[in-house]
């Protein structure tokens, strides 16, 4: 154990301690998918997440059970245990301060600081995580609008809808992007579109489809696929 190291981090550094980066990234995940589902996570959901076969998800799940990270029930899905949610928590937390200080400190577009977190994620010791939220000032949300974890491992929880679900004349702030596609990241910067922004819905289309969008003397017309991964706190 290093000097000053956290309660959480100790949880952490036991329970990996004869593991590798998988667990981190299983954890991950279902934490991700649980909170989608609002409920156990379905093993071939979380295979298709992670891209691998049913069988090595049983596999690790089976691991990590026995790690009491989890707890498993065939057929009827797997859920984190106290234990591995703090994993989970604290992977997110780094990752999320990786992107906030390539972006901030760095100055790294928002589309390719995922796939470098990804990676550091797993590797940042305590005492870099701490120097990190230090010198960017304790953020507490990443480039994307994705709430960070406190020091504590709460992590806050905040009301918004996707973009689709707005109607005509319905105003609000952008909260969060996904980062899942670095393609759709840089379209929106280019039309400096992103988290904090203020906008008003002024057309739809029909049947599902794209939505207009008036943001300061700006329109933009982004269609569902985008508007699907662009999160709002609605006024109201």
């Amino acid at each position: 154990m290093t000097a000053g190291e956290s309660v959480h981090a100790r949880a952490r550094r036991a329970a990996l301690s004869d593991n590798s980066e998988a667990v981190e990234d299983y954890a991950k995940a279902i934490h991700a998918l649980a909170g989608r589902s609002k409920g156990p996570v379905a093993t071939n959901t979380l295979a298709e997440r992670l891209e691998v076969s049913p069988s090595s998800v049983t596999a690790m799940l089976k691991r990590m059970s026995e790690m009491r990270l989890v707890s498993h029930e065939p057929y009827h899905g797997v859920s984190l245990t106290d234990s591995g949610e703090r994993v989970a928590l604290e992977v997110i937390r780094h990752h999320r301060l990786i992107e906030s200080y390539l972006t901030e400190a760095l100055g790294m577009p928002w589309d390719r600081v995922h796939e470098e977190a990804e990676v550091l994620e797993h590797y940042i010791s305590e005492d870099l995580e701490r120097l990190i939220a230090a010198k960017l000032g304790d953020p507490s949300h990443d480039p994307h609008g994705d709430p960070i974890p406190d020091v504590g491992l709460e992590l806050a929880s905040e009301p918004t809808v996707p973009l689709t679900s707005m109607s005509v004349g319905d105003r609000g702030k952008i909260a969060r992007v996904s980062d899942s596609s670095p393609e759709m990241l840089r379209y929106l910067a280019d039309r400096k579109i992103g988290p904090g922004e203020e906008l008003e819905v002024s057309a739809r289309e029909d049947f599902g489809g794209g939505v207009e969008v008036k943001i300061g003397d700006e329109r933009h017309s982004l269609g569902e696929q985008i508007a699907e991964r662009i999160l709002v706190a609605v006024e109201g």
